[in-house]
């Protein structure tokens, strides 16, 4: 599904990412896993096309992101659920998980967001409501549906689990889990497993830009 190679990354001269290689399969999860400034966002935003690689490949389903135009990449089929979650404060919920099948001009959003109410009903519930008026972990949930919108293949989500309630984390946990038995990718980007360990396939450290793969611990 994604296949990540040999990828190296620059910010204003500086080395972010080092010869980064990773593979997500269909119908599996992988946790990214390091401190904050280790490279986890970086290396999220690359996939998306909001950072340009210096070098290196990222294969989506054999289509070649690097050479897809940023604006084509959610046509795809990837979904993006940034860490700082990142709602319009003065729409409604249903307007916020909208914007990106209205930014894709997509056709069956309307079918798309009853989806995304019955994997989450809690949105539904609170849909008329601002985003300003929500919580945190409430917004969490919001980000995620947005996410949903369009990423019906792969989603990336960066700390999903930051700053959540762990009742809250636990049922953004439910949800998640839901998603590998319809075929679908997941990314986590986080400090650590805490929430996510039990739903991951593969496990990746990464620290200072450089990733290694690393053993899952076994399941009781």
């Amino acid at each position: 599904m994604l296949k990540i190679s040999n990828l190296n990354v620059s910010i204003q001269s500086v080395d972010i990412l080092r010869d980064v290689s990773i593979q997500v399969d269909t119908a599996s999860m992988a946790g990214l896993v390091g401190r904050n400034g280790a490279g986890k966002t970086t290396l999220i935003k690359s996939v998306m096309g909001i950072l340009k690689p210096k070098s290196g490949t990222i294969e989506f389903d054999g289509v070649d992101l690097i050479q897809t135009p940023v604006n084509l990449r959610n046509r795809l089929g990837i979904g993006y659920m940034p860490e700082d979650r990142r709602l319009i404060p003065d729409l409604t919920v249903e307007e916020n998980i909208l914007v990106p099948a209205w930014a894709n001009e997509q056709i069956d959003a309307h079918k798309r967001l009853g989806y995304v109410y019955d994997l989450i009903p809690e949105l539904r519930a609170f849909a008329p409501r601002r985003g300003q008026q929500l919580s945190g972990g409430q917004q969490k949930l919001v980000a995620l549906g947005r996410a949903l919108m369009i990423g019906s293949k792969l989603l990336l989500l960066d700390e999903p689990f930051e700053g959540v309630a762990p009742a809250l984390a636990q049922r953004l946990a439910e949800v998640i889990s839901r998603l590998q038995t319809e075929g679908m990718a997941v990314i986590f980007s986080e400090s650590d497993l805490q929430y996510s360990e039990h739903l991951v396939q593969k496990v990746y450290s990464i620290d200072r830009g450089a990733v290694t793969e690393r053993p899952l611990k076994p399941r009781l």
